[in-house]
Formats: structure tokens, C-alpha cells, sequence
């Protein structure tokens, strides 16, 4: 395919080199798309590649996808989606919690990935306004950073997405399954995925914590119901 700085790069790690060759021709018709058998030559490359988003083996030797999305989020913002032949809700609630953007279970449809891979790189698109400020808190999904007290609030892609859109409906509350719909792209019936949101908000308070031990109020938790961002100073300012 003839490809333009702007077409999205796509990393896929897979020890399967007949799913491995599979995924890379059929997403090379609309990507720039570079392919890895195990995780040391997955880290190489990445540097070098510098994608967008990585699908990952869930069972790679010698370093699960699990720990290697890990660990090139602590590197980038990419997006991970994790493939795996383990259909259990508990492993799945584990990596989509920890670090995965989606998780897809083998085997799957060309189609579904194809799919399940456009809603994830959706979250790419800006949105106006760009930049949002209550008092000393900050959020650009430009730049794909919030600040507090001018201190960066380190926020895997995920996590962003997810303050980012609390933030910007400053004062409304949502229930999880609407969250779930809204940020990640699912019609949620599954109560087990309820589950997910609670963890990511879990995590996003500790990170803001860590750099205020005041922060914890500015998501506010709705009994039986979702959450509400309700920062001490409600004014915000909106910057396109």
C-alpha cells in the first residue's frame, strides 16, 4: 500500500508465524505495519518503529504480552490489544486492568480485528476543546498530558482516555457501563466488566496522589451506580 507520515503505525509481536504473517499482510493493506517473533526483537524494534499501536501474543516466550505491554507503556502512550487462547474472565479482567487497550480472544476474525483495532485508534482522533484547566489542574489531548500543580500525572493511553472524558463532562455522572460504551467501544451487558472501570479509576486516583494527597477528591465515586469529576475548583477553562 502507498503510505503517508500520518498513516498509523502498527506493531504485531506474535511467536505464531502463521498468524504472525497472516495479521501483518492483511493490516499492511491499510497500515505501516512491522512484525516480531519474541519480545527482545518486539523492544528493538519498537525504538526504531515507534508505532501507535501493538497487538500482542498474549503467551509469548520468555516474556508474556502481558509484561511487554507493560512495558512499552512505561515507554510510550501506545495502544496494546492482547491475543490470547485463554477465554477465562479472570485472566482478561487481569491484563485489560493492568495494561491492554482490548483483548481478543483466538481464534478470531480478520473482520473482528479489523474492527476491534479502527475503535481503539478512534481514541486518537483530538477533540475540542483541546486543553481543559481547573485551577492547577490541566489536561491536553493534544500533548496527551495532564498536569497537577505543573507535575505530570503519569497515565498509561488508557488511563488518559478515561480522565480525559471525565473531565471533560465536568459534573456528570456515569454510570460503568456507560463508561465502558464511551471509552472503550463496547456494548457492556457483562457486570464482570463493570469490573474495569473501577480498576482504572483506582488506578488514576493513586497516580494523582502521588503527586497531590489531596487529589483523591476530584473523582467522585456514585454508589451502586459510576463516577463524576468534581475538582475542589469547579470553573473550568477551555482552550481549543
Amino acid at each position: 500500500m502507498r503510505t503517508t507520515d500520518t498513516t498509523p503505525k502498527i506493531l504485531v509481536v506474535d511467536d505464531d508465524a502463521s498468524i504472525r504473517n497472516l495479521v501483518h499482510r492483511f493490516l499492511n493493506q491499510k497500515y505501516q505495519v512491522d512484525s516480531a517473533a519474541d519480545g527482545e526483537t518486539a523492544l528493538t524494534l519498537f525504538e526504531k518503529f515507534k508505532p501507535v499501536l501493538v497487538i500482542l501474543d498474549g503467551n509469548l516466550p520468555a516474556i508474556t504480552g502481558y509484561h511487554l505491554g507493560q512495558e512499552m507503556q512505561r515507554r510510550t502512550n501506545v495502544f496494546a490489544i492482547v491475543l490470547s487462547s485463554r477465554t477465562d474472565e479472570a485472566d482478561k479482567l487481569k491484563v485489560l486492568s493492568a495494561s491492554a487497550d482490548d483483548y481478543i480472544c483466538k481464534p478470531f476474525g480478520l473482520a473482528e480485528l479489523a474492527i476491534r483495532i479502527e475503535v481503539v485508534l478512534r481514541r486518537m482522533r483530538p477533540v475540542t476543546p483541546s486543553r481543559i484547566v481547573f485551577d492547577q489542574f490541566a489536561i491536553d489531548s493534544a500533548r496527551r498530558e495532564a498536569t497537577l500543580n505543573d507535575r505530570l500525572i503519569k497515565l498509561t493511553a488508557l488511563e488518559f482516555n478515561i480522565l480525559y472524558f471525565l473531565a471533560s463532562h465536568s459534573g456528570q455522572s456515569w454510570s460503568r457501563q456507560q463508561l465502558i460504551e464511551k471509552i472503550w467501544g463496547w456494548n457492556c451487558d457483562d457486570t464482570g466488566e463493570d469490573q474495569l472501570v473501577s480498576v482504572h479509576i483506582s488506578q488514576i486516583r493513586k497516580k494523582m496522589i502521588q503527586v497531590d494527597a489531596n487529589a483523591s477528591q476530584f473523582i467522585k465515586t456514585i454508589r451502586g451506580y459510576g463516577y463524576r469529576f468534581e475538582p475542589p475548583n469547579r470553573t473550568a477553562i477551555a482552550i481549543n
